[in-house]
This record gives structure tokens, sequence and C-alpha cells, in this order.
């Protein structure tokens, strides 16, 4: 036995888990007068956010609910959901956030394959649970929220379920919160966009939370006390992590229901913005914004931004406008941004052009992810760092997933000979960093949304106008890519562009349906598979 082993045994004076739970406690005790949260004329100092979502947890722990139990929440980005990234967990339970804009078939699935106990649910939002209601097996506990700041006519919505405020009422904000027996205890669980069949069920763990949350700190450049406009939405592998990040460093939460324009502006100018997120279409709806409704900002912001590459001329306007463009990748198994372009000063005086060649690239790995590589699928043997041997996004570290759940199979696959496959194809360059070129799975990434092309063409062959369909990705300013769909009719049949778009919103969820439609015979290869690599060569 080693020295460095004989009696210096883990035990709890040394040795606990990590969770990010514990930065609302510290930013409580440490700065309790200090905002943590605006909403509208609501300001809430993080005393009341901690006693809050204490509150949450022993409310729900009177249910009954605790550790192994579901608890969603169908919520926009406003305090609630920021209280229930600390209160669901505090309970024990995990905290499966809904994707706002799913259809009503499909949260009645995760409801029933999360085995959802309850639900939190904001007014506006009712009419779309009430549905999927209607489909699920579960019969969770329903919890509204009445945000003030909710449409007016929203807030009569009602599923009789307990209001949010009396349902805090309940709770003791003295509750002695249980720690993670483990910190690989499950804290949340997160839906793919269902890119083949139904959603996967990625679980997180308190310790991945813990180190992604810190990771934010250190590569978004965030010093103590920022102001952080929540412009990404929290149900997005919870908001990257930032619901934790922002307390660990004492922030403000600037809640925003709605990605809007002027609002954006203004809340910015207001509240003196530090730091942002979100998808190519957030900087498209800020530079969108008429000049007289942009009031001057008081600092840069950085904005963080994930999806496709922003162009030259995008990432020259954010610049002019004041803002900071930090690019970065992940997926909801490495619990949001796991790579990050980190910049380089020299890079400063190249050409712009140039310059925005740079800014596409993905990356290198976040400080909380232990490795990142390109590599053949078949081989596992790393890639030449040439700029043009594609090979697929391999990622291992405390900042991959536990697995899907109730989805062994899959999880093995993901995990195949010890690394995570990203399903992504990449090339490395000489300086380590990777760029995709390629999505294995022909992901279109929308407004930072996920849609499956053969989720798409499914939908197109129902059409009985409809022979052969290939969905690609379009280029778009706003949206950074939206689905382009190639069909070749059936002989004798007619069909209109109107008609197939029309067709696909009775079964898909609008930002998944194509927003062009082009007739013409499809390009095949010698077995009949339909070339989609030519196509995305014809897209208008």
């Amino acid at each position: 036995m080693s020295m460095y082993t004989q009696g210096l045994e883990q035990q709890p004076a040394n040795h606990q888990p990590l969770t990010p739970l514990l930065f609302l406690e510290r930013a409580a005790q440490t700065f309790p007068d200090h905002i943590a949260v605006i909403h509208g004329s609501l300001r809430r100092p993080y005393r009341a956010l901690r006693d809050r979502a204490v509150q949450l947890a022993s409310a729900l722990a009177q249910r009954g609910i605790g550790r192994g139990d579901t608890v969603a929440a169908l919520l926009p980005n406003i305090p609630e959901m920021v209280e229930a990234h600390y209160g669901v967990p505090m309970s024990g339970a995990v905290l499966n956030a809904l994707n706002t804009r799913l259809d009503a078939d499909t949260i009645a699935y995760i409801l029933d394959h999360g085995e959802a106990r309850a639900i939190i649910v904001d007014k506006e939002l009712i009419p779309l649970l009430r549905l999927a209601l209607l489909q699920a097996k579960a019969k969770p506990i329903i919890i509204e929220v009445d945000d003030p700041e909710a449409p007016e006519a929203a807030r009569a919505n009602t599923l009789g379920g307990q209001p949010y405020e009396a349902f805090l009422a309940e709770g003791d904000p003295s509750f002695p919160w249980p720690m993670p027996a483990d910190e690989w205890d499950a804290i949340t669980l997160n839906y793919t966009s269902g890119t083949t069949g139904r959603p996967k069920g990625v679980v997180y763990h308190h310790r991945g939370a813990c180190l992604l949350a810190t990771g934010n700190v250190l590569s978004a450049s965030m010093a103590n006390h920022p102001v952080y406009l929540w412009t990404l939405p929290m149900f997005h592998c919870n908001g990257w992590c930032f619901p934790w990040t922002v307390c660990a460093v004492v922030g403000t939460h600037v809640c925003l229901r709605a990605v809007r324009g002027a609002l954006m502006w203004q809340l910015m100018a207001e509240h003196g913005v530090s730091h942002m997120c979100g998808a190519p279409v957030v900087m498209a709806t800020l530079l969108e914004t008429p000049a007289a409704q942009r009031p001057a900002l008081a600092r840069q912001v950085q904005f963080v931004v994930a999806g496709a590459p922003p162009p030259e001329a995008v990432l020259a306007a954010m610049g002019a406008a004041g803002f900071n463009v930090l690019h970065v990748y992940g997926l909801t198994e490495v619990y949001g941004p796991a790579v990050v372009n980190e910049w380089n000063a020299a890079w400063n005086a190249l050409p712009a052009p140039d310059q925005a060649r740079l800014m596409a690239r993905q990356g290198v790995r976040y400080l909380a992810l232990e490795g990142l590589d390109v590599m053949d699928a078949d081989t596992m043997a790393p890639v030449p760092a040439d700029g043009t041997t594609m090979g697929e996004v391999m990622m291992r570290g405390n900042v991959v997933m536990k697995g899907y759940l109730k989805d062994p199979e899959a999880t093995r696959k993901a995990f195949a000979g010890g690394w995570f496959h990203t399903g992504d194809l990449a090339v490395k360059y000489p300086d380590g960093y990777i760029q995709l070129r390629d999505r294995s799975k022909d992901i279109i990434i929308s407004g930072g949304e996920n849609i499956s092309s053969i989720e798409v063409e499914d939908t197109l062959y129902k059409h009985p106008a409809v022979a052969l369909a290939a969905v690609v990705a379009k280029q778009d300013d706003k949206w950074g890519e939206v689905p382009c769909a190639f069909i070749e009719l059936r002989a004798g049949m007619a069909a209109t562009e109107a008609e197939l778009i029309a067709h696909c919103r009775q079964h898909l969820a609008g930002f998944k349906c194509p927003k062009l439609v082009v007739f013409s015979e499809l390009p095949r290869t010698s077995t009949g598979k339909i070339q989609k690599h030519v196509l995305r060569g014809q897209v208008p």
C-alpha cells in the first residue's frame, strides 16, 4: 500500500459530491441583497431566490416526490424556470425541461417516457399541455404559473391545477434539502429533437452540470456579477447550464418570455447586460431591429453563438453594434457547449474574410471536457490534422451524459470504443481546431432547433403525389438553416409547393416544415440511393 493512500481515505471532511445546487446557497449567503432575477417590474434578490427554490423542494417532498422521480417544466424563460433548476433537484428529483415548441403528441410521449410525477406549466402553454395530456398515460400533478408578463388573455387558461405561488407557500424555506447521495445522481433529463424516430432522453448528472457550468464561466469570460439576458431557451440543454453558471458568479438573470428585437435592446441598455447566448437567428433579430429602437449600449456584450457559423457580414455588423461573438459547439448529450472557438489575438490583424473563415471553425475542447478528437468511426484511429480528411467528432469526459434513459442499446452504441460518437463529421487542422463538414444524420439546425431530414421526408412520403423526397439544409440569414425539399412526383399526379408545405404543417411542428420545395428528378447512385450531396449543390 502506498504511503499516499494509507490513512488518507475519502471521508465527509474531505470529499463531497460535486453539484451546482450549492452555487445558489453560496450566492444567497454572501450577497443576499444582490439582484438575482429581473422580470418586468420584478426585482428579486438572491435571498428570496434561494428561499423560493428551497420552498419548491419542500413542497415537492411533501407530495412524496424525491430521489428518482421526474418533475417536468413547460415554461418560457421566466423566474419560475430559474427556480425549477434548483428547487426540483433540491428535492432529490430530476428536472425535465420541455421544449415549448414541440407538438402535443411528442410532449405526451416525453411525459410518459420520463414518467413525470408533476409538471410546472405557464398558463400560456396550458392549451398545448391540455392536448398532450389527452394522449398521455401520465397523470402528473399540475402546478400552474400565472406570469404577470404573459398575454392577458392567456392568464385565464387553467387545467384546474394548483397555482404555483400557493404551492410554494406550502414549502418551508428552512427545509433541509438533501445533497445528492452521489455526484453521479441524475439532476436533469433532456430530450433530443428526435432526429431518428422518437426523441431520446438524455440524463445529466450533478458532476457534469457542476463542471460544465463552471466551464462556461471560463469560456465566456464571466467576471463576478455579470448581467445575463435569457435569449437562449432554458429548455435547451438546461440553457447550456447557464441557470447554474450565472448563480456561480452571483450574476443577474434578466428573464425574457420571447425573443423580440426592440425588447432585447431595451433590456440590454436598461440593465447593462454583459452576456447572452443563442442561435444565429437571435443575432439576426437584433440586427434587424430598426435603429430608432436600438438604444446605445453601456458596455460590450459577449454573445455566445452555436449552430451555423455566422457569415462575415453578420460578424462585422455584430461588432459594429457592440457585441463580441464567441462561437461554440456541442450537443444535448454533452450538456450544451463543450467545444469553443478560442480566439487568438493575433487573428485580429487579419483581413475580415480570413477572420470569418477562422470563426467558422468549431474550435477546441472546453476545459471541462477531457477528450476531443476527429476519428475514423470504424478503426477509432485519429484522422490526420490536415484540414481535409474527414472523420467523426468524438468526445470523452465528465461532461458527457450518463446515457439515454431506458435505452441501453443506444447508450452502448453512443459510447462504443470508449468515446462518445457525436454523429457529426469534421476535419482537424494542424493547430488542433476542428471544423464540421457534414452531419452523418443529416440534421438541419434551424434557429437553434434540430430538424431531422428523415422525419420531414417521412411526412412528405405520406402525400399521395410524392414518389421520392429528399430534404437538405438551405442557408438562411435569419434562421441559420431551413429545410429545402426536393420532390419527384408520381407519374400522372400533381402537387404544388403550397400544398406540400400545408401537408407537412398538418403533421409536423411549424419550424420543421420545408420553406422551399423544388420539383425535379432526383440524382441517384447506381444502387438507387438518392445523392444528397449533389442536391446540396442544387439548393436555390
